[in-house]
């Protein structure tokens, strides 16, 4: 089975990372692509890569990256106008490699303009070209509200499969029972598309061992407690209870959001930068206790992506007790769960105060997640349900 992948990518991150290596705008398709997998940003190949272990053909396709889609179009004789140019950053200071503060006044703009809400004319056509190309069996389209079904039905060839999967917010007035199969991580949205008379299934997210590989092991886990994600509006609870941590723990803060904050927001004093990728699974894995807290749409239930990067990283999770966390981790042998901020706070005190024990829920919280959580055992299920399409 062939399956196709869509997938795009934050403004923030391709400008931090085409800020870090200018020759890479340039770069063939084949090298590009390489470095946006080395980068482990969002799911990376992951899904590709466990997709392939079951025995298919799969790759991603990252339809708003300009750079990358032009050398794909390049190298395949499909007219499409030129990306930006990137220039070379000059150095700020001894030490620093390349400038983030540049990247964001320069390359920023640019990127947000490949970040409509919806796909553009040019990048469908390069995704057109390259299904022609690839002919593949499933699309697995992973941007519902970027890639919309009526921009599917123009270049998908009858009788390719169409599933859609999402976990985040649904675009409004979509037709889901064009889709052949829809997934999602969060049962209500599995609930949400069945009501509306699609087909629909639970698929979990996962970790990829092969992250702990590429990072190596960290020096020392000298980072006593971390909170790595988004505080923007879509956050508003996780907005609260990070404010409450700040102004009472040795708390440090990586992510995106913060300059949105109030001045007075306990946050700003804590802020360490934001962290894409590789780094942040660096954080993770130097981080002995680690805040997980679901978006607002969650409704309650435990899915995100950070429930198995930490763990995955051998950091202690300490989460907020969705309904059905139980069915994921063990609470309070795997990970630790709190129900309110003050809960949260009484739990990372204790875990600071009993390191032994904190590491041991740590270690079995990373067993739980490399043995069961993978991305090779995700889609080599998922891949069973495709094949019966």
């Amino acid at each position: 089975m062939k399956i196709l992948i869509l997938n795009r990518d934050y403004p923030r991150f391709l400008a931090d990372m085409y800020a870090s290596a200018p020759a890479l705008s340039v770069a063939t398709y084949a090298e590009q692509l390489a470095a946006r997998n080395a980068s482990l940003f969002g799911v990376a190949d992951f899904y590709s890569h466990g997709f392939a272990a079951a025995g298919h053909s799969a790759r991603e396709i990252h339809v708003n990256n300009p750079w990358l889609q032009s050398a794909w179009a390049r190298e395949h004789g499909v007219r499409t106008p030129a990306p930006p140019a990137i220039g070379p950053q000059r150095r700020l200071s001894p030490g620093l490699s390349l400038i983030k503060g540049i990247a964001r006044r320069t390359l920023l703009p640019l990127a947000r303009r490949f970040m409509p809400r919806q796909i553009r004319k040019e990048e469908e056509r390069v995704l057109a070209a390259q299904i022609e190309q690839m002919k593949p069996d499933v699309i697995l389209n992973q941007e519902l509200s970027y890639i919309r079904t009526q921009c599917l039905d123009r270049i998908v060839p009858r009788g390719t499969k169409i599933v859609g999967q999402s976990a985040s917010a649904l675009p409004i007035g979509e037709n889901f029972k064009r889709y052949d199969l829809l997934i999602s991580s969060l049962p209500n949205f599995v609930e949400l598309f069945q009501s509306e008379g699609a087909r629909a299934v639970l698929s979990p997210l996962a970790f990829d061992a092969r992250v702990l590989d590429s990072i190596g092991p960290p020096a020392a886990r000298d980072i006593d407690v971390s909170f790595v994600g988004s505080l923007s509006a879509d956050h508003r609870a996780r907005v609260v209870l990070i404010e409450a941590l700040a102004r009472e723990l040795p708390l440090k803060v990586w992510g995106s959001g913060v300059d949105e904050l109030p001045p007075s927001s306990a946050i700003r004093a804590c802020f360490q930068g934001e962290a894409w990728g590789r780094e942040m699974y660096g954080v993770l894995a130097r981080s002995r206790i680690t805040i997980n807290q679901h978006i607002d749409l969650a409704d309650g239930f435990s899915n995100n992506m950070r429930l198995y990067e930490a763990t995955g990283c051998g950091a202690l999770m300490i989460v907020d007790r969705g309904r059905n966390l139980q069915s994921i981790f063990e609470p309070e042998k795997e990970v630790i769960s709190y129900r309110s901020a003050e809960e949260c706070v009484e739990a990372v005190r204790y875990a600071l105060s009993a390191p032994a024990a904190a590491a041991e829920v740590a270690a079995a919280g990373q067993r739980r997640t490399l043995s069961e959580h993978s991305y090779v055992r995700r889609t080599a299920d998922l891949g069973q349900i495709l094949l019966q399409l």
